[in-house]
């Protein structure tokens, strides 16, 4: 009974702090570790006896490392050498040995201090490729810097979980005797891995997916992750690297994203308590009793890995800008260091109290990682001395305004593969257009073909400027990331308040907001996909073109009305974000007792439950839009479009009334 009390515990305070951090935009990471510490025996003590919780957490551990081996992508690594090797590996060893002698300087014995030069030495991949990839800073250089240094880490993670348990005070014989024998067991293992990863998974999976069987593919999935990491366990390794090792095999084969989605639900669940069980670990009267001593660590650690990674990735020829914002971005401590301090506590080579120390300095740092990240370009720039705008850009800029008095033309922010197609139909036309693009490579070799592309980012009032926003008649924002083109939205309406703007955007899920930030046009692909598909099915029916245009225009002023609600489906996405975007259509059958019988459409006031009316189905004949004084009869088939739970409400009103 005690058992269940403290399982329910753990998920209740789980459940309520993940809502209330993600609602403050803070990582799950951190609000898994504070709930462990509400609940542990440091804490309000609901939990005491988290060992039996250890075991079973350790495989979110193996998941972790089995999706970080399927993402790990050697030629990825190969065509980032430069980086990876010259920046990524120099900073990896170096800042692992500076807090390993500053760690045995404060008195740490020499197995404890690695661990916490290990610790300190990673970042979080987690939160900062998530903070990269939603702020579109990826492509920029400070973010392949990031990536660069962060793809080393991942695979440094590796022989420090091998190493660490080698530290613990029962080993005997010699570390470098025990080293040897790791690696000798390592290549055998990895040996033995490799070739069943080339011979006998693909024939599997292939034989799994012919069956056609998801839970057949999830269990396959599993039980190949759990065999590997058993593989290397009962060789004396980690489990960890088994799964790494198993996810590496399988990273480059046709099933990688299938097995990712697989086993994400299974990672991220045992992943979380995994997390809440470090969290049990921590002392808070340790943290209470030394505050100043953790403000001094993490700002310590900090400081010495941004001035460490900047002087590395400018002597591999980086700008100084781009040096510091990699090294403000990549300053905090990392997931993977919460996984070598939970192991090395749990090999006894790690104190407590230490261990605490470093599980509250790291929440600290990732605490405080994501505005950090936001603000890592502009700092740079400022450390640099050093303005938003490069050198380059100033150059591009006066050859634009030298060479070509533009006039009633069009902006293209974003020059991919859509940009490019505008850009073509433009010139067919001949109008004027001057694209602006993020891409240093893509930028080059459109300028060399005498394309008018600026380099920067489309957010700038300076390059706006420069492709005279002010005399341009249409705005295109063809990128496709509705965050960065709600930014772009609203810069380019304080410039220009009543410049026409038009937005591609994948699908319909950010349509009102990208509406009220100011565009004025938004293209959505997937329904103007619909739309093509339509076009094509009524004209090959025999529906004549002047009333295809006709219908696809009305659609199109609509804005797409036709095109939202369908019926679930058993595959329809119902999770927590696609629930509040998507719209379900529903049939609704009234009865002889239904409340909406005898009365008229108008007088139900639907759309004031904002629900939309799509069709009245009555004696076998559907009739669209029907006009608001029909009276509803028994029997009678209401059509309804809206969120879902609005659509439930709508139902129960029809019926019940109130």
């Amino acid at each position: 009974m005690t058992s269940h009390i403290e399982i329910l515990a753990i998920l209740t305070s789980a459940v309520v702090i993940v809502w209330l951090f993600r609602k403050l935009h803070l990582p799950a990471i951190l609000a898994y570790l504070v709930a462990g510490m509400l609940v542990g025996e440091h804490g309000l003590a609901f939990a005491q006896e988290h060992v039996d919780y250890e075991h079973f957490a350790e495989l979110g551990i193996v998941f972790l490392l089995f999706t970080l081996g399927l993402e790990f992508s050697l030629p990825k690594l190969m065509a980032m050498r430069h980086l990876v090797l010259a920046v990524g590996s120099l900073q990896v060893v170096l800042s692992l040995t500076c807090f390993t002698v500053i760690a045995m300087f404060f008195g740490q014995s020499f197995g404890s201090a690695l661990v916490i030069g290990g610790v300190l030495a990673l970042s979080s991949t987690a939160i900062v490729i998530r903070q990269l990839s939603e702020s579109g800073a990826m492509k920029r250089k400070s973010g392949q810097i990031a990536v660069a240094i962060l793809l080393f880490q991942d695979v440094a993670v590796v022989p420090l979980l091998i190493i660490i348990p080698m530290l613990a005070p029962s080993t005997e014989g010699s570390m470098v005797l025990a080293l040897f024998s790791a690696l000798v067991k390592g290549v055998f293992v990895v040996g033995i891995l490799l070739a069943v990863g080339k011979w006998v998974l693909p024939r599997l999976f292939n034989l799994v997916a012919q069956v056609r069987t998801d839970e057949l593919f999830v269990l396959t999935t599993l039980l190949v992750t759990l065999v590997a990491s058993a593989l290397t366990q009962w060789f004396g390794l980690s489990m960890a690297l088994g799964a790494f090792l198993a996810g590496m095999m399988l990273g480059e084969s046709q099933y990688k994203h299938q097995l990712e989605a697989d086993i994400r639900p299974y990672r991220d669940i045992l992943l979380g308590l995994f997390f809440v069980t470090v969290g049990m670990k921590l002392d808070i009267k340790v943290l209470i009793a030394s505050p100043l001593m953790i403000v001094s660590l993490v700002m310590g650690f900090m400081l010495l890995k941004i001035i460490l990674i900047k002087v590395l990735a400018i002597k591999a020829g980086e700008q100084e800008k781009d040096a510091w914002a990699s090294g403000i971005m990549l300053a905090q401590m990392g997931e993977f260091g919460f996984v070598l301090i939970a192991l090395a506590t749990q090999v006894q080579v790690l104190p407590l109290d230490v261990a605490s120390m470093l599980l509250g300095a790291g929440i600290l740092s990732m605490g405080v990682t994501p505005f950090m990240i936001t603000n890592a370009r502009q700092w740079g720039g400022w450390l640099a001395n050093e303005k938003t705008v490069d050198l380059d850009e100033h150059q591009e800029l006066k050859e634009l305004h030298v060479n070509t008095e533009l006039k009633d033309h069009v902006i293209i922010c974003g020059f991919g593969r859509i940009g490019q197609t505008v850009s073509r139909f433009l010139k067919q036309e001949h109008i004027d257009f001057v694209a602006i693009d993020i891409d240093p490579l893509r930028t080059t070799k459109a300028r060399e073909a005498g394309e008018h592309v600026l380099f920067g980012s489309s957010r700038k009032t300076e390059l706006l400027e420069a492709a005279r926003l002010s005399s341009a008649k249409l705005v295109v924002i063809a990128f496709g990331e509705d965050k960065q083109s709600i930014e772009v939205i609203r810069k380019v309406r304080s410039l220009s308040p009543k410049v026409p703007i038009l937005v591609r955007t994948r699908n319909d899920d950010q349509l009102d907001k990208l509406q009220a930030a100011g565009a004025d046009q938004v293209v959505p692909e997937s329904l103007e996909g619909s739309l093509m598909l339509v076009s094509q099915v009524l004209s090959l029916s025999g529906v004549p073109f002047s009333h295809i245009v006709k219908r696809v225009q009305k659609e199109r002023k609509n804005h797409y009305s036709h095109l939202h609600g369908f019926f679930q489906g058993e595959h329809t996405d119902m999770s927590p974000d696609a629930i509040d975007r998507i719209e379900f259509a529903n049939a609704i059958n009234l009865t002889n007792d239904s409340f909406a019988v005898g009365r008229t459409l108008e007088s139900l006031k639907l759309p004031a439950r904002r629900v939309t009316i799509v069709a009245l189905r009555r004696g076998g004949i559907e009739e669209e839009e029907p006009d608001d004084q029909t009276i509803l009869a028994p029997q009678d088939t209401v059509i309804i479009r809206g969120k879902p739970r609005r659509v439930e409400r709508a139902e129960r009103y029809l019926h019940e009334g109130g």
